[in-house]
């Protein structure tokens, strides 16, 4: 079979398992003290959210950092307008340059007794910095997080090219942590005069304690943030791995330590084949040569496109909105719950295996077919700008990948 062939039987397997692919139920289970409910459907998702809000009595703290004028983006505008309407506390925040929405479009919502402000601004100092949190928690009891964003595609069906993905409720000690670490992001975004400095300090400054349910918090800091520092300690001690991940381009220390537990125990990788920023695949793919050296184990999800951020090593679960590439670890504001559990771990360890169903497997034989010289350019190419330039920009320019 000539390698046209080849490939166009690989595209046809992937249709065929996009096709039959379907998102798992909602799960539930209890952890260190804590009562988590997983949404890995989209519609489930958006349902749960809807509920949250309307069942609020007394706040509502929410952070986004893509909100967009869309149907998505209204029935969640409408949802709050309720709710400050009947004089629940409400605080919006959303990313400047990430989020669509302009300030007309939250007119209802602030003229009801809202607040929205907006992170960051494109132009000035903070330019860089990106928002990329996703926070919801009501009436300082019950919080969500995870990968998603208010935005159709966010919760749209795998047959319709939605982003695969994973809502947490979470209710138990931790949405303390949430409440303050809310309180101080918020803060800082409504202070027009607030510096680059400030939000470095609070980042530096975040304490996550040494249990074994820890808010991680990641972002522009001297140092490692705690997100970034645990999460290496982590890699440079466990045995086995499992991750499913959307953007995939570590730093070459972060990525031994991957071939490390690759080598020496299970290192079980799914990450993107499809995406709305195909650089940050080619970025991926740049990797997998020494991956599979290591005798990692890589998967490509292309049932439709992938925003899962889940890592298991060992018993740590880490769940939340960072990515495992430079601007997740180092730049952007990111917000990962680290939690430490044999049984959340060997179901989350299933859900990974639940996604494989709408991957490929990428053994050595495939890698060295897609590997030619003309793609390794491309990819090397794709590493650099999603390592060094903001996804929007590395959105536009997708080498034809």
């Amino acid at each position: 079979m000539t390698g046209q062939n080849i490939h166009a039987a690989d595209d046809r397997e992937a249709e065929a398992a996009g096709t039959a692919y379907r998102d798992p139920e909602p799960f539930a289970l209890t952890a260190q003290g804590h009562e988590l409910t997983f949404y890995p459907g989209g519609q489930g998702r958006l349902d749960c959210l809807i509920r949250l809000i309307d069942e609020a009595r007394q706040s509502i703290r929410m952070c986004f950092y893509i909100f967009a004028e869309d149907d998505t983006g209204r029935l969640v505008r409408e949802a709050l307008t309720r709710a400050a309407a009947r004089g629940v506390r409400c605080t919006l925040v959303v990313d400047c340059f990430g989020s669509e929405a302009e300030e007309d479009f939250f007119k209802p919502f602030t003229a009801a007794g809202g607040t929205q402000c907006k992170f960051s601004s494109r132009w000035t100092h903070r330019y860089l910095i990106r928002n990329h949190q996703k926070i919801v928690v009501v009436d300082d009891q019950t919080g969500m997080i995870g990968g998603f964003n208010i935005q159709d595609d966010y919760f749209a069906l795998p047959q319709e090219n939605g982003w695969s993905d994973l809502g947490i409720v979470i209710e138990g000690p931790v949405v303390t942590d949430l409440v303050t670490w809310f309180d101080k992001l918020a803060a800082w975004t409504e202070d027009p005069q607030a510096k680059w400095q400030a939000i470095r300090r609070i980042i530096k400054g975040w304490e996550p304690g040494d249990g074994p349910v820890r808010l991680l918090v990641g972002g522009p800091t001297k140092g490692l943030s705690s997100w970034a520092a645990i999460v290496g300690r982590d890699l440079a001690c466990s045995r086995r791995l499992d991750m499913a991940m959307a953007y995939f381009s570590p730093p070459k220390r972060l990525l031994r330590r991957v071939g490390r537990i690759a080598r020496d125990g299970e290192a079980r990788l799914v990450l993107a084949g499809k995406s709305d920023n195909a650089a940050t695949i080619g970025a991926t793919r740049l990797l997998n040569s020494y991956l599979l050296k290591k005798d990692a184990q890589i998967w490509e999800f292309d049932a439709c496109k992938l925003h899962t951020k889940l890592i298991v090593l060992d018993d740590a679960v880490y769940i939340g909105s960072a990515n495992f590439d430079m601007r997740s670890l180092y730049l952007n504001l990111e917000l990962m719950l680290r939690i430490e559990d044999a049984s959340l771990a060997a179901r989350m360890r299933e859900f990974v295996e639940w996604q494989m169903k709408g991957a490929r497997k990428i053994t050595p034989k495939l890698h060295a077919e897609r590997a030619t010289v003309w793609n390794r350019f491309r990819w090397g190419l794709s590493w650099l700008l999603v390592s060094v330039l903001d996804y929007t920009v590395s959105r536009r320019l997708n080498l034809g990948l």
